[in-house]
């Protein structure tokens, strides 16, 4: 009988390593159709989904209770599976190389508990050749066995969004990749059992990881245009969002926006693919120079806030700037890779320690991270200037009554608004008397 089947019929179980914005979901929803392990090796996560918490937002805490996966932190648990999804992060390091650190300690923790006929399939973002190049040969030296006679591997890049309620798991095409033919159906097979839109069937594990890399490297290089064109706009006087609606009316315009570029996809994946290029003699020009547009966003940012506290009268060094949102987009607790804190430390060079606000983000994650002390919206009284670097709905819906409250007892030409997202009406911003500026 065929792993598949075994599966379907509650004989074997799927394992999903890393339970985080990822591995989470993808748990949660094959458990509906079959017997699934969740393995994570950090406790306090753990022992949250028993207590049914979902800490991430992402399916919450109705679902996590209901759910029939096994959340353990037993690595020896793995044994009783055959089906292994790894789900683990795979950030940069400090000089924008990849780190591969968390992928070899998952394969190492696999191996040691491989069984013969099991099928590993990665997840995680990687530039082509680090499934069968590095995480084969561990797979290999912590089982003792050989892979394509004694267990299979796979690659299907991730594509769940964060915070996202359209685009879900179920409506996402998955590509799916294997060693061989007999693994590549066999992997298509079990994820078509929780993706309704089908499933796709990469030629090799390499193009299945070259599709990861590339469309969100993609996604990257538009954003950065649109981030040029801002700094240019400005210089201009002119406002992006305008031009921006204007542009929209064609019918072929792509309709990307400026805008803070982080998170553990779009802000990492073009160095996981300038890293391979490079050790093979390319020097990348236009995947480069985008990352270095959004990277430097977040002081372009900061030195608009400065401007405009300059340009309102305000002593810098002095002013209170309340940043309202620190994860990396809205609507979720995400705080990887955030540049809202590219926009902290500009502030910082200036000598402004602003006051962060986030009723999203979890105030360990945020001090741990960032050094933030996230602090209540009912603390905030005397604000010289809020800015809105995070488009939660939370704060798409303030009202004018609610900003001034924040503000406290100052001219309305004094209270400085900066829009980062451009969720505020400006029309009415400005009809208001304030000091208005948006990227």
């Amino acid at each position: 009988m065929r792993l598949f089947e075994k599966l379907v019929n509650k004989e074997e179980k799927i394992a999903v390593i890393g339970l985080g914005y990822v591995g989470m979901p993808i748990a949660v929803a094959f458990a509906k159709k079959v017997n699934v392990i969740g393995f994570d090796l950090n406790t306090k996560k753990i022992e949250q989904y028993k207590d049914g918490i979902d800490p991430t937002n992402e399916v919450g805490d109705e679902a996590i209770r209901q759910t029939t996966v096994d959340f353990t932190a037993d690595e020896t648990k793995l044994q009783e599976a055959k089906f292994h999804i790894v789900a683990v992060p795979t950030p940069v390091n400090a000089d924008k190389t990849p780190n591969l650190d968390p992928i070899e300690g998952v394969s190492k923790t696999i191996g040691k508990n491989l069984t013969r006929g099991s099928i590993v399939v990665y997840e995680s973002t990687v530039y082509p050749g680090v499934t069968e190049d590095i995480c084969i040969p561990i797979l290999e030296r912590e089982s003792g066995l050989k892979c394509g006679e004694d267990f299979k591997v796979g690659y299907s890049p991730e594509r769940i969004n964060p915070g996202d309620k359209v685009h879900r798991l179920e409506n996402i095409t998955k590509i799916v990749s294997g060693l061989d033919k007999e693994s590549l159906e066999e992997i298509a097979k079990v994820y078509e059992l929780v993706v309704e839109v089908g499933v796709h069937r990469a030629g090799s594990i390499k193009v299945a990881e070259a599709a990861k890399v590339v469309e969100n490297s993609q996604r990257d290089i538009n954003i950065a245009f649109m981030n040029e064109l801002a700094m240019v706009f400005d210089r201009m006087g002119i406002d992006t969002q305008e031009v921006v609606e204007a542009m929209n009316t064609k019918w072929n315009a792509l309709k990307f926006t400026p805008g803070l570029v982080g998170g553990h996809c779009i802000g990492v994946d073009p160095y996981y693919f300038i890293y391979e290029a490079e050790k093979l003699g390319y020097h990348s020009q236009i995947i480069l120079s985008g990352r270095k547009i959004n990277d430097g966003m977040g002081a372009f940012v900061g030195d608009a806030i400065i401007k405009k506290l300059i340009l309102a009268n305000k002593v810098v060094k002095k002013a209170k700037v309340v940043i309202l949102g620190l994860t990396f987009k809205e609507n979720t607790p995400d705080t990887r890779n955030s540049k809202v804190d590219d926009i902290i430390k500009r502030l910082n060079e200036y000598e402004i320690e602003p006051i962060v606000v986030d009723p999203y983000a979890d105030p360990v994650e945020a001090k741990h991270e960032y050094g933030v002390d996230l602090v209540p919206f009912d603390m905030i009284n005397d604000a010289d200037c809020l800015v809105f670097s995070v488009a939660h709905d939370l704060f798409r819906d303030m009202t004018i009554d609610q900003m001034n409250g924040m503000f406290g007892e100052l001219p309305n030409k004094e209270k400085v608004i900066v829009d980062v997202k451009s969720i505020l009406d400006k029309n009415e911003i400005e009809k208001n008397g304030y000091s208005y500026w948006r990227l």
